[in-house]
């Protein structure tokens, strides 16, 4: 009986390979995944090591002028608040243009070529030149100083290209029985396009703004260009007011003589890493509450 289940001489081979490639590429991956958490958790493990011995709650409460990070927090908030309002107004309406609205024609397709290629162009500029830009063009071109609307544009530039691009992933992944339905029904293309066709894709397109804002929050050139520096609670002033931010106190405190400093730099870090984990996950919850309310309703 075992004889008759036992594979034959010309098989055995193939079997021994294809089990070697399976296994080869299990320990490929393996070894892939282990090449992306090992860094992320040593930044992690390196933060948390260096900050919680010398944590103190404090720091939300005083400015960065009385040992605190209340002004840079605040300011980092308002920063991302900004971009998330601007970027996501433009991001969002380009990448609807580019998925429902660009049209077949030769004229449309190559307008839409080329607003791709300009995308990409733009994501791939580096963010200190986008700040020299800024800075060279709105700070002392339009004389606005360092201020916290300069920032605003400058950030928002650099991260739009991420919310179109998820916006116009997210519309294109919609099936287009959604949009037959609708049409079906009679709905115009615009009442469709907004309670159908966007409620569809709102998670990936939230997914993708709080990417965006996570980007912004962690950004230091651009926002030595344009915003500044202040050791007092940032106002709301558009021009000729500077903004304080969360990446200043991790590059300018971190070589200081002194301890306080040192620890303050830390503790900013803690707290910086806290907020992009904060959207990291907040943009998975939605997507896998997403997920598992379609399941159910199929």
């Amino acid at each position: 009986m075992t004889d008759t289940l036992e594979r034959p001489p010309h098989l055995r081979g193939p079997v021994r390979r294809r089990r070697l490639t399976q296994w080869t590429f299990r320990i490929t991956t393996i070894g892939a995944l282990a090449l992306v958490l090992l860094p992320s958790l040593w930044i992690l493990l390196g933060i948390l090591g260096r900050a919680l011995p010398h944590f103190s709650f404090s720091i939300f409460i005083h400015t960065t002028a009385h040992g605190g990070l209340s002004n840079a927090i605040v300011g980092s908030l308002l920063l991302m608040a900004g971009v998330a309002v601007i970027a996501g107004s433009i991001g969002i309406g380009a990448g609807i243009y580019l998925s429902e609205m660009s049209g077949t024609t030769r004229k449309s397709r190559r307008f839409n070529g080329v607003l791709r290629t300009a995308t990409e162009v733009l994501s791939g500029i580096p963010s200190i030149v986008l700040g020299f830009v800024g800075y060279v063009a709105l700070v002392i071109g339009l004389h606005w100083g360092y201020s916290l609307l300069a920032a605003l544009l400058i950030l928002s530039m650099m991260v739009v290209p991420y919310i179109a691009k998820a916006t116009e992933t997210s519309l294109n992944q919609v099936p287009t029985g959604y949009r037959e339905g609708a049409e079906a029904l009679g709905m115009a293309t615009g009442y469709s396009l907004r309670h159908v066709v966007l409620k569809a894709a709102l998670p990936g397109i939230t997914t993708g703004l709080l990417m965006a804002m996570a980007i912004a929050g962690g950004e230091t050139a651009p926002l030595l260009y344009t915003a500044g520096w202040s050791n007092t609670m940032p106002s709301l002033e558009l021009t000729h007011s500077q903004v304080p931010y969360l990446t200043y106190p991790v590059w300018a405190y971190y070589n200081q003589p002194s301890d306080s400093l040192r620890y303050l730099s830390y503790d900013a870090a803690l707290v910086l890493l806290a907020i992009v984990l904060i959207l990291l996950v907040s943009s998975r919850v939605i997507v896998a509450r997403t997920q598992r309310h379609a399941d159910v309703r199929s």
